[in-house]
């Protein structure tokens, strides 16, 4: 692949190639003494504290012209970039402790906008319980922002991408297609309310949900939401194993999405396709879902089924479509034209 371009093979499968070269050549982690999960398997690397802790870590690297939209403002540009990374230590379970952010900018960037911008990455922070210690300014063609988060979390309530068994229960926090939805208003000029545009512009990372389904010990797998629902659900069947069976009419979406949308097509698409929900995708043991129910606001779309079997739609029809593997994703592997 010495001459294969990234854009013709996409992010996950760039991480997939990458994730080995951080491999030793028997599999494992290079340096591995204190690594309890690498690269590449987890929305976090995990590391052993020695005692009953262990300390997940995350980074994630924003762009303006890819990652902000335009309406953005600099304060929605900085809770942006925090919550992104805020989101990946929630989807292991663990408690943030703290946030480093490098900020690259244009040399003519204004004191009043990078002050804004900070003032949104230690909001979203608090929010979650946690603040900035530290990071790093340099000067860049276009605002760059990468974030590193930490948290910390008790061995025994890590929660991973895998442990998802058949029949186990599939559940979403909060509502799906939301920010996809509040893109496409954005795009097409169309109005939408404040609620809608802040699920794209405000993502609140579930850290406080999170850390409680953790103490459960009900939850058997989990991961955010993010790159959109199907795309996570493939990346969980990948690491647990297992196949999906999710019902379309179990979905949680705000009414004003469902009014927006024209069709059942394009509400699918918002709802299974599209990125930048911040929401936790979980698995739970059927006999434990009491414990959970009351946490958050939490709903059951699915189960999970054997491997084989795939990823299912359940329509409002009874009919079984297959989601398909796609959703947001930075590096966009491009089609190939066959006809030639």
């Amino acid at each position: 692949m010495k001459n294969t371009k990234v854009s013709s093979v996409g992010e996950r499968a760039l991480i997939s190639i990458l994730s080995e070269i951080f491999k030793a050549p028997d599999g494992r982690e290079k340096g591995q003494e204190g690594i309890l999960i690498g690269a590449g398997s987890d929305d976090c690397a995990v590391l052993d504290l020695k005692g009953e802790d262990c300390l997940v870590v995350t980074t994630d690297m924003l762009h303006k012209t890819t990652d902000f939209p335009e309406e953005m403002t600099p304060w929605q540009m900085g809770w942006m970039s925090a919550a992104v990374n805020l989101s990946d230590i929630a989807a292991m379970g663990a408690e943030p402790t703290g946030l480093v952010m490098a900020i690259g900018m244009p040399a003519d960037t204004k004191i009043a906008f990078v002050e804004a911008l900070a003032k949104g990455m230690q909001a979203c922070a608090e929010f979650c319980g946690t603040t900035i210690i530290g990071g790093d300014l340099d000067t860049h063609e276009e605002l760059t922002i990468t974030g590193t988060a930490l948290g910390r979390v008790k061995k025994s309530q890590l929660l991973l991408r895998r442990g998802a068994r058949p029949g186990d229960l599939v559940c979403v926090t909060g509502y799906t297609g939301s920010a996809g939805a509040a893109l496409e208003a954005l795009q097409s000029r169309k109005p939408v309310s404040k609620t809608v545009l802040n699920a794209l512009f405000e993502p609140a990372p579930r850290t406080k949900e999170a850390r409680k389904l953790a103490e459960s010990g009900a939850v058997t797998s989990m991961m955010d939401t993010s790159d959109g629902l199907a795309m996570s659900l493939y990346d969980l069947s990948r690491q647990s194993r297992v196949g999906f069976m999710i019902r379309e009419n179990a979905l949680p979406i705000l009414r004003e999405v469902r009014a927006f949308a024209s069709n059942q097509e394009k509400l699918r698409e918002f709802a299974l396709y599209t990125g930048g929900d911040f929401e936790l995708l979980i698995t739970i043991d059927p006999q434990k879902i009491k414990k959970v129910q009351n946490i958050c606001n939490l709903i059951v779309i699915g189960e999970c089924t054997k491997y084989e079997a795939g990823i299912v739609l359940e329509s409002p029809e009874c009919k079984f479509i297959t989601i398909e593997q796609r959703g947001y994703q930075q590096l966009k592997a491009k089609a190939v034209d066959r006809s030639t």
